[in-house]
């Protein structure tokens, strides 16, 4: 499966996951930027090529995922309530069989969901906008799952050593939450203005105070592992990678 992650958690063995990386695809692009199993329709790859390489994936999903347009906000989207095409949001939930979420990422984290029971599941879309604004939250709002019959698997996304970002951010996460300040440390460039994030124990942080404790994964980061990863960081133009789960 062209070097693919598949999620390492004790989900139930009827819910799926999968994480694809940037091989084995048809994507060339300007410079090989897009190289070359890029599936986002919204970065000026080809669009041939981005086609071919979305069904290269569908051969391993039991039906055609349900893209959304992400928007880095906090709407989720239930698959079985949607007739849009392509729905704006950044979460998908389903209870229906074989009906793919996906969300696809370069950076941001993916954050795999599932009830203990195995007839849920859900995947947000986690940039440090939709993370501080509550995307987690509101998709298990929407997902009507008790949050201590939850497991979430944190996927690849951009480390705490590269993750830059000013004081904005540091404010709308400590602001919110004190232990927030657990997950920054001064950034050696600009120590007084820049702060590095570690988005995964700042997504562990969201999960557990809400009641989830059952949470897998986090550390492997996109931006340090070009052969692999696309980083938006890293790299400004660059491809998608998809982060999909569906009930057998």
């Amino acid at each position: 499966m062209n070097n693919w992650i598949i999620p390492n958690w004790p989900a139930p063995h009827n819910v799926k996951s999968l994480f694809t990386t940037r091989t084995g695809g048809f994507s060339t692009g300007n410079n090989a930027i897009y190289a070359s199993l890029n599936l986002g329709a919204h970065v000026n790859d080809n669009w041939v090529d981005v086609e071919r390489n979305r069904t290269l994936l569908r051969r391993y999903l039991p039906n055609d995922p349900k893209w959304l347009k992400q928007v880095h906000g906090t709407v989720p989207i239930c698959i079985e309530n949607t007739v849009a095409l392509t729905p704006e949001g950044d979460a998908v939930f389903s209870r229906r069989r074989e009906a793919v979420c996906a969300i696809m990422v370069a950076d941001c984290l993916p954050v795999f969901l599932c009830d203990k029971t195995g007839t849920t599941v859900g995947i947000a879309h986690a940039g440090w906008r939709g993370l501080s604004a509550g995307i987690i939250e509101q998709t298990l709002a929407a997902m009507q799952v008790d949050p201590s019959q939850v497991m979430a698997w944190l996927g690849p996304a951009i480390g705490p050593a590269h993750f830059e970002v000013g004081v904005g951010v540091y404010e709308a996460f400590v602001n919110d939450d004190e232990q927030a300040k657990l997950a920054f440390s001064p950034s050696s460039t600009q120590p007084e203005e820049k702060w590095l994030a570690d988005i995964f124990l700042l997504a562990r942080q969201r999960l557990s105070k809400i009641g989830v404790t059952e949470i897998s994964g986090g550390g492997i980061c996109t931006f340090s592992d070009p052969v692999r990863f696309y980083s938006y960081r890293r790299d400004g133009e660059t491809g998608r990678m998809a982060a999909l789960i569906w009930l057998e």
